[in-house]
């Protein structure tokens, strides 16, 4: 493997052969952006979109690590295939995941038919860098027909694995507090699948029936979120889980609505990478000379701040047409 280290070509090559350290240089271009990344993406995309793509979602300390392994053991039972994306925090040091993928999911690092990967938030606001879907588009691309993207559950990341997946599972414990805080996160509205995790714990029923009741007074279209509760350490529950995840799947085929999803997504993702690629312009265009003369002007009060970004914008245009 040495030999392809720097062959961005070869290494998907030999990915799609099935060799793991292959596979985990690949996950790391595509973290690292850049030209490499582009041209794997570039190549990844037309044989992608066959995946199933579960987020996994809800507060630190709810147990989703622990769930999710439960329920790769009831889903690797049936057969099937599964690849797991769990993103972390951002170390301050390095920029890389804190938790890593060896302290998570233990009992399956050795299965040929589960691939484990902890991605990094990089310090974005929602925990999901943009690295996050193409990393889900190369893991389709190689023939994985389940992946799950774990969160790290913190910021505004509850909201936006809702655009990233085919399925959300948000996973709440007993007495998970105030129902309208849960409200204003959005938590309700993201949700295909509720899991009460840990209900073997006081007060798992009534926060079940707190969430009928808010499921009840909401705008629910044609499918209503199952509640399904679990026990993540002993996997009690997760049968019941993995059933109500392919009910849901079968439920966006048959309705449209999968397609729908992905289109929304792919327009999601388009958007993301053209104000991406604006914003490294326009902060390379405005280390020039033309800045300078700019912040000069706004010091000495002769334009006004919108003023002087519609000249840096114009610019910009100029630049790009010539």
């Amino acid at each position: 493997m040495s030999t392809l280290s720097k062959d961005p070509l070869a290494i998907l090559a030999a990915a799609r052969d099935g060799h793991r350290l292959a596979m985990a240089r690949l996950m790391s271009l595509v973290e690292q952006g850049g030209a490499d990344a582009r041209l794997i993406g570039s190549l990844t995309f037309k044989g992608a979109g066959q995946a199933h793509t579960v987020g996994v979602t809800g507060a630190p300390g709810s147990g989703k690590s622990t769930l999710s392994s439960a329920l790769t053991s009831v889903v690797r039972q049936t057969g099937e295939r599964m690849a797991v994306l769990a993103v972390d925090p951002s170390s301050p040091f390095t920029g890389g995941a804190i938790l890593g993928d060896r302290v998570r999911m233990q009992d399956h690092v050795l299965d040929d038919g589960v691939y484990i990967r902890s991605m990094a938030t990089r310090g974005h606001l929602g925990g999901l860098s943009l690295a996050t879907p193409q990393a889900v588009r190369v893991l389709d691309a190689l023939g994985w027909p389940w992946v799950f993207v774990e969160t790290v559950g913190v910021g505004q990341v509850e909201v936006e694995i809702a655009g990233a997946a085919d399925t959300t599972v948000v996973v709440v414990n007993p007495g998970w507090g105030d129902s309208i805080q849960a409200n204003k996160a959005g938590l309700m509205e993201i949700a295909d699948i509720f899991v009460i995790n840990k209900s073997e714990r006081p007060g798992a029923d009534d926060t079940r029936r707190d969430i009928q009741q808010m499921l009840e007074l909401s705008s629910i279209g044609s499918w209503e979120p199952p509640i399904v509760m679990t026990v993540g350490t002993t996997g009690e529950g997760t049968e019941d889980l993995w059933e109500q995840i392919g009910n849901h799947r079968q439920h966006l085929t048959k309705s449209g609505e999968l397609v729908a999803r992905r289109a929304q997504r792919a327009r999601t993702e388009f958007n993301e990478i053209l104000l991406r690629s604006i914003e490294a312009r326009v902060v390379s265009l405005s280390e020039g000379a033309l800045s300078e003369s700019l912040h000069e002007q706004l010091e000495a009060r002769q334009i006004d701040p919108y003023e002087a970004v519609e000249q840096l914008m114009n610019s910009l245009q100029e630049s790009r047409i010539s």
